[in-house]
This record gives structure tokens, sequence and C-alpha cells, in this order.
């Protein structure tokens, strides 16, 4: 606990502007993925399509290995994140 009244309020101030941040942060990567996913599951599959969901996941896993260096979200869920998104794109590559 702060001793002086205006350190913990600083130190509040501060706490909260990390929070937001990182709440900021944190929602990048879901829509990222999300958007991924929605195209990675969209029907008539084409090479077109396969071209959007490839630049869609290399957005995604910049976005996730940034958090992840930045403490947001932990090593392990960001590797965990990838590979799952990677297996995805692998078998939709793999169904043309």
């Amino acid at each position: 606990m702060a001793k002086k009244k205006d350190s913990a309020e600083k130190r509040h101030r501060q706490s909260e502007d990390r929070r937001l941040r990182n709440k900021a942060v944190k929602s990048s990567v879901r829509t990222s993925a999300k958007k991924f996913v929605a195209l990675a599951q969209k029907p008539g599959r084409g090479p077109a399509n396969t071209g959007e969901a490839e630049a869609a996941l290399k957005d995604m896993i910049k976005k996730i290995d940034t958090a992840a260096q930045k403490g947001i979200i932990k090593k392990n869920t960001a590797a965990r994140k990838k590979s799952r998104m990677q297996r995805l794109f692998n078998s939709i590559k793999a169904a043309q």
C-alpha cells in the first residue's frame, strides 16, 4: 500500500491506463482471429479466398506475437492459438 495519497492515486491512474491498453490489444487479437476463421470457413473456397485467409492469418499471428512479447497474453496461450489457426489454414489448403 502506498504511504501517501498522491502516489496511490498516480498508481491507480497508471494501472487504469495499462488495463485499457491491454484490453484494446486483447480485443484486437480476438477480432483478427474471428476474421480469419470467418474467411477460412467461407463457402466457395478458391485461390483468392485462400490468399485472403493467408493474409488474415499472418496479421493475426503478428498481433498474437506482439501481445505475447508484451506479456498481455501468456507465451503458451499465444503458441496454442497460432497452432490451432495454422492447422485450420493447412486443412483449407489441403482441401483445394
